[in-house]
């Protein structure tokens, strides 16, 4: 493919002293004694005082003698990978376009823990579906400024709301004057801002995550939905350590998270295993292979801490006033670790054309439940653009 004026081509390429210092690093890892937590065999309850030791232990011996990075990365040369400079920072992306002529521009951004081995699997399928009656689009992936293979910003200010703007610019630079979006974690809050924010320009969004205006009460909303909110709530006074360490010491937490591959493990595995929809293990829905994948790209770009910055930018930071007025299809995933009812919902994005609660995946659904995760993606984006019509 011919790129545009400003975009360039891009090869990953880690080099065997990089993987052999990853290796080393794990092989003379310290490590703490046992946590003490009562325990059965298995259960969410083994994790009670984060990852067990015994499945650390298991994980970090397979990264140092099986897992294969450069399987990874030559999937990802493989896709079609690029960077431009927007805003003096250079951003990363896969860009898969369709061969098919209805196909519509797509962009998906991913969250934290996660990067753009999130949509891995599921790039080809909706370029190029089997099901010749299935929406097509061409894809463009980025890396969020500060992850993976985009440059780190060395000031303040690349929030989500400059983000999203330099999203509109990539797209545009690209050819893509109108596109749809989907994200989720902090994907869908950009996700969320670009369908406010740019209305002109994007088509219409699908997001896993909706944020609705504050002040907004539980009267009228239906047992589930009260359930949903209650969650929600514990989950922010109760299991959210790790935001409010990264939106207020993002830098301390970062030494760990660049020094020690086994502490970079331990952060993000964490939150696979706590979001994930399983009883016990991360492992039980997603390979060991794919979240190594992931974890291996932010120790090998050294980006622990500046992606952990994204939290110091943005957390808290969704304009109350913002509303969507494009439209909007959105999924919540019931082992999501924030869902927002429906009515509240409605309060932020005013044309909501699809809303689906399924019966099973939780934060990470291209991974979890990948097969899913594409036909709920492809049916909202078609009830989208059939709303623009």
């Amino acid at each position: 493919m011919t790129c545009p004026s400003g975009v360039h081509e891009f090869d990953a390429r880690a080099t065997d002293a990089d993987l052999d210092d990853l290796r080393t690093r794990l092989a003379a890892a310290r490590l703490p004694e046992a946590e003490t937590v009562e325990c059965a065999a298995s259960g969410s309850r083994r994790w009670g005082q984060g990852v067990p030791l015994a499945d650390l232990v298991d994980v970090v011996n397979y990264w140092r003698t099986e897992y294969d990075w450069r399987s990874f990365e030559d999937r990802l040369n493989r896709l079609g990978q690029y960077r431009t400079t927007i805003d003096d920072l250079g951003i990363h992306f896969l860009h898969r376009r369709s061969a098919r002529a209805d196909a519509a521009p797509l962009i998906l951004t991913h969250g934290w823990p996660g990067s753009i081995a999130e949509f891995i699997d599921v790039v080809d399928e909706l370029a190029d579906p089997q099901d010749p009656a299935a929406p097509a689009f061409h894809v463009v992936v980025p890396s969020l400024p500060g992850f993976g293979y985009s440059d780190k910003p060395a000031t303040t200010g690349w929030g989500t709301e400059r983000i999203a703007a330099a999203w509109v610019e990539l797209m545009g630079r690209l050819g893509y004057r109108r596109f749809v979006a989907h994200g989720g974690d902090w994907g869908g809050n950009i996700t969320t801002v670009l369908g406010g924010r740019f209305p002109a320009s994007v088509i219409g969004i699908h997001t896993l995550f909706a944020e609705a205006p504050p002040g907004l009460t539980t009267d009228g909303l239906t047992p589930a939905e009260r359930e949903w909110t209650e969650e929600t709530r514990d989950f922010w006074r109760h299991r959210a350590a790790y935001a409010k360490q990264q939106a207020t010491r993002p830098q301390t937490i970062g030494y760990s998270l660049v020094d020690s591959p086994v502490g970079l493990l331990a952060w993000i595995l964490d939150k696979f295993a706590e979001w994930s929809d399983t009883e016990d293990s991360p492992f039980e829905t997603i390979s060991r292979d794919r979240i190594l994948d992931d974890v291996t790209l932010y120790w090998l770009t050294r980006t622990g801490a500046s992606a952990a910055r994204i939290y110091h930018e943005s957390h808290n930071s969704l304009d109350p006033a913002l509303r969507v007025d494009v439209p909007s299809a959105i999924t919540m995933y019931p082992r999501d670790i924030e869902k927002c009812p429906r009515p509240w919902a409605q309060e932020r994005y005013r044309r909501i054309v699809r809303w689906r609660s399924p019966e099973s995946g939780g934060h990470f659904p291209s991974l979890e439940v990948p097969e899913f995760f594409v036909r709920d993606l492809r049916e909202g984006l078609a009830a989208v653009l059939a709303a623009d019509r």
